[in-house]
């Protein structure tokens, strides 16, 4: 049994971990425990309360297996209370460049950390990457996950050509687009079988470098008119927003819009690349470190030295996408009762959704260390898929606000009344209600994950809070 918890540190749940280390032996263990094991799970009502004193009688096999990479996930998307943890961290990182074909195929295990630092010297890009290198190849198809280039390039799973699935019965079972299931493991969490490897498309690169453009906008209207304007200039764009500014700053923000940089635009070698992070966290942070005293004078600093507008700035790749990767184990930052991250995203033309949350949480000088916009191009089909064309802001919020959980209640009901919904990654809170409400597609998810699990086998804390 082990402690596990996602990046946001809270509501930790014990598991037995599992580390396979081949795929033969996902699949080995995959058909032991899914023979016939998984319908002797205890009502619904005794799932829900987790473990308990009699948890001995039904066993670990009875609660299911879900997949697990490095653990960024925020809330409980990989934990499973009293069941069975699959470490795809332990699975042999590999792969394969076909540059030819402009693909790579990977072991679900290999971080995208690994593979930018082999890719990127031979020329190559990741498709997409989230804020963070430090997610597996299974766990950005999983989540779907998107980046600051999604108004171009969509989501990950858009560039997957292929993926080879081990489901219940313990076959390994590989996929196309074309296939009903491949899209409902596409940001299906992890609730159709295990992903053990992938073949998708890469991006070209002359360099390893970003040419930038920095403009400071003064207040939210401001900044959503810019983005609009000129958002499809770049291939990445994102803003920042100081929650703390109130009044008629509300909302100002600094945006970051970039491309690849070309080799004439830099000096020495054009593809150098070894990310790695300069500081580490210490293990032990006192609570209420971020507070509105020190996270508005951070903002206040960082909203002052950001210029009005300045333009091909040359950055490298990680102070470009993944500025918090700098420092190991940043969530330790936010003490021992851990974060909640809260995203969402409204449609276009629901904006006064999204001022109304602006507005709210800096009237109620909400604790935000980081929150960002960016706007959403064409989604894909996966149908639990978080992005939809129009703006998405998250959230890093320190836990034990007070009121916190209340604010956060309401602004889910503004969301599906807007046509919006929650990112099953983020989340650690979400009701199963507002779920259902907010995917139109959960319906025909559920009944692809039957046909493909009818006992059930895969599941996890949070697919027993959402009750998919």
């Amino acid at each position: 049994m082990t402690l596990l918890t996602g990046w946001g540190r809270t509501a930790p749940t014990p598991a037995t971990l599992a580390r396979p280390r081949s795929a033969d032996e996902v699949a080995a263990l995959v058909k032991g425990l899914g023979a016939g094991s998984a319908r002797k799970e205890i009502g619904a009502d005794s799932a829900q309360r987790g473990l308990g004193a009699d948890s001995a009688q039904w066993g670990i096999a009875g609660r299911g297996l879900v997949a697990r990479g490095l653990g960024r996930a925020y809330g409980d998307a990989a934990q499973n209370a009293g069941g069975t943890v699959l470490d795809c961290t332990a699975l042999p990182p590999s792969w394969t460049l076909d540059p030819e074909a402009g693909e790579v195929t990977a072991s679900a295990g290999t971080s995208l950390h690994d593979l930018m630092t082999a890719l990127v010297p031979r020329g190559w890009f990741v498709p997409v990457t989230p804020g963070t290198r430090y997610v597996t190849v299974g766990g950005a198809i999983a989540a779907d996950v998107h980046g600051k280039n999604h108004h171009v390039d969509s989501s990950f799973g858009a560039h997957v050509r292929s993926l080879t699935l081990v489901t219940a019965d313990g076959s390994a079972r590989v996929l196309g687009p074309e296939d009903d299931l491949f899209w409902a493991t596409v940001g299906g969490m992890g609730l159709t079988g295990v992903i053990v490897d992938a073949t998708f498309a890469c991006l070209p690169v002359e360099t390893s470098r970003m040419r930038v453009d920095i403009e400071r906008t003064r207040d939210l209207d401001e900044t959503l008119d810019v983005m609009t304007a000129t958002d499809d200039r770049y291939r990445y764009t994102v803003a920042w927003i100081d929650l703390m500014a109130r009044g008629s700053r509300t909302g100002r923000s600094v945006l970051t819009r970039g491309d690849h940089a070309t080799r004439g635009e830099i000096r020495g070698d054009p593809l150098s690349f070894a990310p790695r992070p300069r500081l580490t966290a210490p293990p032990w942070v006192p609570g209420g470190l971020l507070n509105r005293a020190t996270v508005g004078a951070f903002n206040a600093v960082w909203y002052g030295k950001a210029p009005k507008v300045k333009r091909g700035v040359v950055q490298g790749i990680t102070p470009f996408f993944h500025p918090l990767d700098g420092v190991a184990d940043w969530n330790r930052m936010y003490g021992s009762r851990g974060l909640v991250q809260y995203q969402f995203v409204v449609p276009f033309g629901a904006e006064d959704t999204l001022r109304r949350v602006v507005a709210t949480l800096s009237a109620e000088r909400v604790v935000s260390f980081l929150t960002v916009l960016k706007r959403f191009g064409a989604g894909t089909p996966g149908m639990l898929s978080f992005p939809m064309p129009g703006w998405t802001l998250a959230l890093d919020i320190p836990t034990g606000q007070r009121g916190l959980a209340g604010l956060l209640r309401g602004f889910d009901e503004w969301v599906v009344e807007a046509g919006g919904r929650l990112y099953l990654a983020k989340d650690s809170r979400m009701s199963a209600s507002v779920m259902a409400a907010s995917y139109p597609r959960l319906e025909e998810w559920r009944a692809l994950r039957d046909a493909a699990d009818p006992d059930g086998l895969f599941r996890s804390d949070l697919s027993r809070r959402l009750c998919l």
